[in-house]
């Protein structure tokens, strides 16, 4: 049921770029209970021009490898269980592709059930 959509600076190798998808869409099945081939991901890659954020914001020193993770979810989730897919996302990237955790922005974006379709003409959660 998540659509991720991920963005960041242009040049990252294939690899680099899986790793962030994979770390995604596994920790979604870990912390959010998300099932099995649940995975819609869009992965948006951006020159200068399109890709500006504040270095430091809120004491936090970004670097410009800084990578936006955009998902929205239904609105089904504890507190408990977004932090612990803030914190869970931010190790596995720390541990592939190796990503500051400084460098991890997420950002939730919480729509009722009836709002999917995945197909067919159908809102299949309602």
């Amino acid at each position: 049921m998540p659509l991720v959509r991920i963005s960041l600076r242009k040049g990252k190798p294939a690899g680099h770029i899986q790793a962030i998808r994979d770390a995604v869409y596994l920790s979604l099945r870990e912390t959010f209970n998300v099932p099995e081939n649940d995975r819609f991901v869009l992965v948006h890659e951006h020159d200068d021009t399109g890709f500006d954020y504040d270095p430091t914001y809120p004491g936090i020193a970004r670097t410009d490898d800084v990578v936006f993770i955009q998902a929205t979810v239904s609105n089904t989730r504890t507190v408990e269980q977004k932090q612990a897919l803030y914190r869970r996302l931010a190790d596995r990237l720390a541990e592939n592709p190796g990503l500051r955790r400084e460098d991890v922005f997420i950002n939730l974006i919480e729509v009722a059930k009836e709002n999917w379709s995945f197909g067919n003409g159908i809102a299949q959660y309602v």
